[in-house]
C-alpha cells in the first residue's frame, strides 16, 4: 500500500472526498499562507516605524474593534443570505486593504496612521467572513465527518498559518521588506476567493421571502436567546472574553517587542517562533484527528486553554530563542486542543439554522474586550515593564479561564454521547 493510499484511508481525509470542501479548503490553505506572511509583517513594520509597545496596541484596537462591532451582523447575515457571496466579500474587501499597505509601504510613505486606517477595513471583512465560513462547513461535510474536518482544519492552518507562512514571511521581511510581504498577502485573498466561487451555491433553506433588512436584529436576539439557554456555550465565551482581555494584548503585542529588543533578534526569529507554534498545533490536530477526541471534552477543552494561557508567563522570562520555540509549541499544541472540541461541538450541538448567529456570538463575546486588551498592554508594559506585564497577564488570564468551568451545567455536552459513524463509515 502506498503513502498516497494510506492517507486516503485516514479518518483526516474522509471530508475531502467532497468537491466543495475541497474548494473551500484549498482556498483557506492559500489565504491563510498569506496570513502567516501579515502576521509578521505587520508587527515589523509597525515597530520600524514607532518601537514602542503602544504603537502595536493601537493598531491592534483599529484592527479588532470593528470585527466586534460588525461581526453579529455577519452572523445574521451568513444564516439569510449565500455564505458563499459573504465571504467572497470578506476576501475582496481585506485583500484591497492589504494591498494599498503593500503599495505604501513598498514607496516608502507608510505612516502609523495609514496602518490603523486600512486595517479597519481587515476587520470588517474578518466579520463577515468568519461567520459564514464556521457555518458553512456543516453545509460541505457529513455530520459524521464535523470531528475530521475540523481536525484537518488544525493541520493546515497552523501548518501554513504558524509554520511555513511567518517562516517564510519573516525571510521575506528580512530580505525586501514588510512591503513585499504584504503584497503576497493580498494576493492570496484574490485566489481564495475565486476557490470559493467556484464552489456550488446553497442558499439558506427558506419556506417565505427572506425577511427585511429590519429584522436583523430579531434575527440575533433569537441567536443570543439560544446562547443564554446552554450554560455550555454562555460560560466559555465569558471565560474566554475574561481572559483574553487579560492576555491576548500582551501575547500580540509583547513577544514581538521583548524578540527584537530584548534578544535583540530579527523578523526571521518572530517567524521561527510561530512556526514553532504551527508543529504543535499540527502534531495535536494529527493526534486528535487519528485518535478521536477526549471522552470529557468540556473538561478537556477548559484544562488544556487554562494550562496554555499560563505557560504564556514564560515569554516573560526568556533569555535565548530556543526557550521560546518549547513556549511556541507547547501553547499552540493546547490552544489547538482546545479549538477543535470547541468548533466541533458548536456544529454538532447548535441547529444548522442558528449556527451562523451563535458562531457571530461566539466571536463577539469571546474577543469583545480585546480592543480593551491591546489599548490596556501599552501603558501598562511601560509601567510595570513587558517582562512582568507578561508573566501577570498570563496568570491572572489562566485563572479567569479555569473558573467557569464549575459553573453547573457547563459539563452537560460531555454527559451526552457523540454522533456515532454510520456502518459505512466505520467499515471504511
Amino acid at each position: 500500500m502506498t503513502l498516497f493510499d494510506r492517507m486516503r484511508g485516514s479518518p483526516l481525509a474522509r471530508p475531502l472526498e467532497g468537491r466543495d470542501y475541497r474548494l473551500l479548503v484549498f482556498g483557506a490553505v492559500v489565504s491563510l499562507l498569506g496570513d502567516g506572511f501579515f502576521f509578521v509583517a505587520l508587527a515589523w513594520q509597525v515597530y520600524d516605524i514607532s518601537n514602542v509597545p503602544t504603537a502595536l496596541s493601537f493598531v491592534g484596537v483599529a484592527w479588532t474593534l470593528p470585527m466586534i462591532v460588525f461581526v453579529l451582523i455577519g452572523g445574521a447575515f451568513s444564516d439569510r443570505y449565500d455564505r458563499r457571496r459573504l465571504m467572497i466579500g470578506g476576501d475582496i474587501v481585506r485583500g484591497t486593504a492589504i494591498g494599498l499597505m503593500a503599495v505604501l509601504s513598498l514607496t516608502g510613505q507608510i505612516q502609523l496612521w495609514h496602518l490603523a486606517a486600512l486595517i479597519v477595513f481587515v476587520g470588517v471583512g474578518d466579520a463577515f467572513f468568519n461567520p459564514a465560513f464556521t457555518a458553512m462547513v456543516p453545509d460541505l461535510v457529513p455530520e459524521v465527518h464535523l470531528p475530521a474536518a475540523n481536525a484537518l482544519t488544525g493541520v493546515y492552518r497552523p501548518l501554513v498559518t504558524q509554520l511555513i507562512g511567518p517562516a517564510i514571511g519573516g525571510l521575506t521581511v528580512a530580505a525586501l521588506g514588510a512591503g513585499a510581504a504584504f503584497g503576497v498577502d493580498g494576493l492570496t485573498f484574490v485566489v481564495s476567493a475565486v476557490a470559493i466561487f467556484a464552489i456550488r451555491t446553497r442558499p439558506p433553506k427558506r419556506t417565505a421571502p427572506p425577511p427585511p433588512i429590519s429584522r436583523t436584529f430579531v434575527e440575533i436576539r433569537e441567536g443570543l436567546a439560544f446562547v443564554r439557554s446552554n450554560p455550555w456555550i454562555w460560560a466559555t465565551l465569558l471565560s474566554a472574553m475574561m481572559s483574553l482581555l487579560v492576555f491576548l494584548g500582551p501575547m500580540e503585542v509583547l513577544v514581538p517587542f521583548i524578540v527584537k529588543n530584548r534578544l535583540g533578534l530579527g523578523p526571521e526569529a518572530l517567524g521561527l517562533i510561530f512556526a514553532a507554534g504551527g508543529v504543535g498545533s499540527i502534531l495535536m490536530s494529527l493526534v486528535i484527528g487519528n485518535r478521536g477526541q477526549p471522552r470529557r471534552r468540556i473538561t478537556a477543552m477548559f484544562g488544556s486553554w487554562s494550562i496554555a494561557v499560563a505557560t504564556i508567563a514564560a515569554y516573560g522570562l526568556i533569555t535565548a530563542l530556543w526557550q521560546a520555540l518549547i513556549v511556541g509549541f507547547i501553547v499552540a499544541a493546547l490552544f489547538e486542543l482546545g479549538q477543535m472540541i470547541w468548533i466541533t461541538l458548536l456544529q454538532q450541538e447548535v441547529p444548522r439554522e442558528l449556527l451562523g448567529r451563535v458562531s457571530s456570538l461566539d466571536w463577539m463575546i469571546s474577543t469583545g474586550l480585546v480592543p480593551v486588551s491591546f489599548a490596556l498592554t501599552g501603558p501598562v508594559a511601560e509601567l510595570l515593564g513587558p517582562e512582568r506585564t507578561m508573566i501577570g497577564a498570563a496568570i491572572l488570564g489562566a485563572l479567569l479561564m479555569s473558573s467557569l468551568l464549575f459553573v453547573p451545567g457547563v459539563r452537560d455536552p460531555e454527559r451526552r454521547p457523540t454522533p456515532a459513524a454510520p456502518p459505512e463509515a466505520e467499515a471504511a
